[in-house]
């Protein structure tokens, strides 16, 4: 059995690994030739503004008596430049939002996955075509630019990356911090003529990446006043830099402002997921090369924002973040990112039309060079009989777009050459999509032929080895035959050379080669099938399924006043003062005492050792085990869901207790009281019974409360429903990994709890663990099954999201199983002796 279970774990691991490859391959691709616009550019100079974590409706809209809550960004909006919504993509987190503003691209799950603070995948950015950019912020944003940069023209000023704490008494200052050091910046200028001489050169570009906003929103909430002051100080930050260029650069009008946001964010202080809350971010652009304020009568949007802002009257043109990196690069002249996928919004720019017609004939030709890059790529790897072109966009229809748009631009038909050039981009955007999801059928049809060969050969062993409808008939299995040997053979190698040829990943020879063993396995005993059909019938007239059999549940008294448990009561009164202590120093923005912390770790720690402590009687054990996770989850909490372990374990020991009360007597050995049963990990296998009906109703009660200890809490299938609250006992100074470990054993607790009643109900109706785990596993993949015809890459950001997380939701449910298992087994079976000769209990 422990050979199955390993088998089964690797192939969950390659189903659940599959739909990276499936919908998470990286879009990027290499080789393409630089473009650029032949013209002078408006500016000399940009400087970009990204104010972490801003929501747009919180600049825009009026405060309560009012007035405008960013005075300086409103008067740009209604007398210098150009405004907008910029629409971001999920997940909406500051490191995809960053490269989609600053490389043009969508930066795709598994790029992120593979790190966070360097450049887990090579591409090219509007910071690495600069002659000079100088960077100021978070070590952890500037590191993504800076670290993958050509040549050293790049310089990053930032502070330490323990100023991010989301306890501290003022996290402004992290802002204040930038517009300070730039100030000096400039003011050092001055007085060093070889830094004066490289600021006056063109194609240089100012990042200021502002990290307060998102930091006080995590805290605070969006609604809060410190969210909101926040904002005041940045806009009365811009401002100063604003001014300090201008006197610098004695108001040459040379230079470009860009102000924006990489991601929003919910009411609850969340971000990650695609609600509009979350990816509406503000656009506000202005100087060299912008058009000046549009006034208009009326203006068409599916939403109404105008009427609330007030703005109904100023021309509103929003963007997609990834549009605003050839903005920028068209701004000052460089070349556009070889990787960007963005379109150049022209009517935003103040410059000749022959200017706007090159540059999005520009556009046109950087975004059509990726897609003849990844059509030969697909081309060269895939056999010239299989190869399916996009006949949309062919070479010949390349040709003609191009010449007609560079006739349109000698004719000065300026404005048709910009339309032909928008549909040559939504062309090769269309194509670039085809290719990168070219083998997507491929992939999902061997991936589904695996996923119904392993539930048919689970269901299979379920019948041969844990169930009495074979009783009776011949188990020997017969010698399979030469002929099906070799006939799996052959097509293995065939296979094998066909993705050989096609110089395919080494995912895919997994992919379509897995799923061979798995069914020769279910043909070779396809004998026990047919010899199990006639049988089956017979029994199953026999057998019951009940759902709920008639019986009381008697009640029994979980909670005793034991001397025993008395430290683990205490660790939970002591986690309740904790969280209270800790929640008014921050309300008081006076920072994580440090002795709430160094308590909160030591609670943590003992939660692990204190069920080992306690008696194997299994009501004995299942509270103690409740009581030591209560005391952590309290200390992760951040409201109602404080009470869930406490509910969540009075439905355990009901259900226990209907199971064992249900059970007919005739199934058992020997019935025994639920108070007299102990935990024992070298059970009698003697004792162990044939599957019933029954079981299967036990299978899908796991099942169904695994999917109620996550979904209970008010989690979602999205990552932007974890506060990061709930670590602020733990640590506030902000650290991923940390805060996602401590978030993720959250997570766990209700499903151990789950686990050891499970292992509870297994033990008191004298069922093999093995046995029922395979019903549950099978249970299980049918769900993932579904999930996985369910994915969707089209519509909103939102079904997206939701349809992914729902698939990686319930593989993950299975493959942690094992895991689960394990825990669970451990936490009710194991015992510490710390001392003495331990007292026997006796059943």
């Amino acid at each position: 059995m422990l050979l199955y279970i390993i088998l089964g774990l690797l192939i969950h691991l390659v189903f659940f690994a599959s739909i990276f490859d499936i919908y998470f391959t990286s879009p990027l691709v290499h080789g393409m030739t630089p473009q650029f616009t032949p013209l002078p550019p408006p500016a000399k100079r940009l400087v970009l503004f990204v104010a972490d974590g801003l929501r747009a409706d919180k600049l825009y809209e009026l405060d309560e008596n009012g007035n405008p809550r960013a005075p300086f960004i409103r008067n740009i909006i209604m007398h210098e430049g150009s405004w907008g919504i910029s629409h971001t993509r999920v997940p909406t987190e500051s490191r995809p939002g960053h490269v989609a503003l600053i490389a043009g691209f969508y930066e795709d799950v598994s790029a992120v996955a593979r790190g966070w603070k360097e450049n887990p995948v090579e591409f090219d950015s509007l910071i690495n075509e600069t002659r000079h950019t100088w960077c100021w912020g978070s070590p952890d944003i500037l590191a993504m630019f800076t670290k993958g940069a050509s040549g050293n023209h790049v310089f990053a000023h930032n502070y330490d990356a323990y100023s991010e704490d989301f306890g501290a008494q003022d996290v402004t200052k992290l802002d204040t911090w930038v517009f300070d050091n730039v100030k000096e910046f400039f003011h050092a200028a001055r007085n060093n003529q070889s830094l004066f001489s490289k600021l006056n050169e063109d194609k240089i570009v100012f990042f200021l990446h502002l990290l307060g906003i998102d930091t006080n929103g995590h805290a605070h909430r969006p609604s809060s006043r410190d969210y909101l002051n926040n904002i005041k100080i940045v806009d009365e930050g811009v401002k100063e830099i604003v001014s300090t260029l201008k006197d610098f650069y004695g108001n040459d009008g040379k230079t470009a402002f860009i102000f924006t946001a990489d991601h929003g964010m919910t009411d609850w202080g969340s971000h990650g997921a695609g609600h509009p809350l979350e990816t509406c971010t503000p656009f506000v652009t202005w100087g060299a090369g912008i058009k000046y304020p549009q006034k208009v009568l009326a203006q068409k949007f599916d939403d109404t924002y105008l009427q609330e802002w007030k703005l109904e009257n100023w021309k509103r043109q929003d963007v997609n973040q990834a549009d605003v990196a050839p903005l920028m690069a068209a701004l000052i002249g460089v070349p556009f990112p070889l990787n960007s996928v963005g379109t150049l919004p022209v009517d935003i720019l103040n410059s000749t039309d022959l200017f706007k017609a090159e540059s999005m004939f520009t556009n046109a030709v950087q975004i059509l060079e990726q897609f003849k890059v990844k059509m030969a790529q697909k081309k060269e790897a895939t056999l010239p009989f299989l190869f399916t072109p996009f006949n949309s966009l062919s070479d010949s229809k390349q040709i003609n777009i191009l010449r007609k748009a560079r006739s349109y631009i000698k004719q000065k038909k300026y404005d048709e050459a910009v339309s032909l050039c928008k549909e040559l981009i939504n062309l090769a955007l269309k194509g670039l999509s085809y290719y990168h999801t070219y083998d997507r059928f491929f992939l999902a049809f061997n991936v589904v032929l695996g996923f119904v060969g392993w539930t048919s050969y689970a269901s299979l062993l379920i019948i041969k080895s844990h169930c009495n409808l074979t009783r009776g008939v011949s188990k020997e299995v017969k010698k399979p035959s030469h002929l099906l040997s070799c006939s799996f053979i052959a097509v293995g190698i065939l296979l094998a050379l066909f993705l050989l040829i096609q110089a395919c990943p080494w995912t895919y020879y997994v992919y379509c080669l897995l799923p061979l063993p798995v069914w020769y396995a279910v043909l070779r005993e396809l004998a026990i099938y047919h010899s199990t059909v006639d049988s089956s019938k017979e029994h199953l007239t026999e057998l019951d399924f009940l759902l709920f059999a008639p019986g009381s549940v008697p009640t029994y008294a979980c909670c005793r006043t034991k001397a025993k448990y008395l430290s683990s009561m205490l660790s939970t009164v002591l986690s309740m003062c904790v969280v209270y202590g800790t929640h008014n120093s921050l309300l008081k923005k006076q920072g994580l005492p440090l002795i709430n912390q160094v308590v909160s770790w030591i609670i943590l720690a003992s939660s692990f050792v204190m069920p080992l402590l306690s008696p194997l009687i299994l009501f004995d054990r299942l509270f103690s085990i409740l009581v030591s996770s209560m005391s952590t989850y309290l200390l992760l909490s951040t409201g109602y869901e404080a009470l869930f372990p406490l509910v969540l374990s009075c439905l355990m020991f009901v259900w226990i207790h209907m199971e064992q009360e249900t059970l007919p007597q005739s199934v058992v050995f020997c019935k025994q009281k639920v108070s007299s049963i102990q935990f024992t990990y070298n059970t009698d296998i003697t004792q162990f019974r044939d599957l019933y009906l029954d079981d299967i109703r036990r299978a899908f009660f796991l099942v169904f409360f695994l999917m109620t200890a996550f979904f209970g809490t008010g989690n979602i299938a999205s990552i932007n429903s974890f506060d990061l609250a709930s670590v602020y006992c733990f640590l506030t100074v902000f650290s991923p990994y940390m805060m996602g470990a401590l978030m993720m054993w959250k997570i766990l607790i209700p499903f151990a709890l789950v686990m050891c009643a499970f292992e509870a109900v297994q033990l008191t109706t004298q069922l093999s663990s093995k046995s029922l785990f395979l019903i549950v596993i099978n249970i299980s993949d049918i769900m993932a099954l579904h999930f996985f015809f369910l994915i969707k890459d089209y519509g909103s950001w939102l079904d997206i999201g939701t349809s992914i997380s729902h698939y990686v939701i319930v593989m993950s449910l299975t493959i942690f199983l094992v895991f689960l298992n394990g825990l669970a087994q451990m936490l009710t079976t194991k015992k510490l002796k710390l001392c003495g000769r331990p007292k026997s209990h006796l059943t």
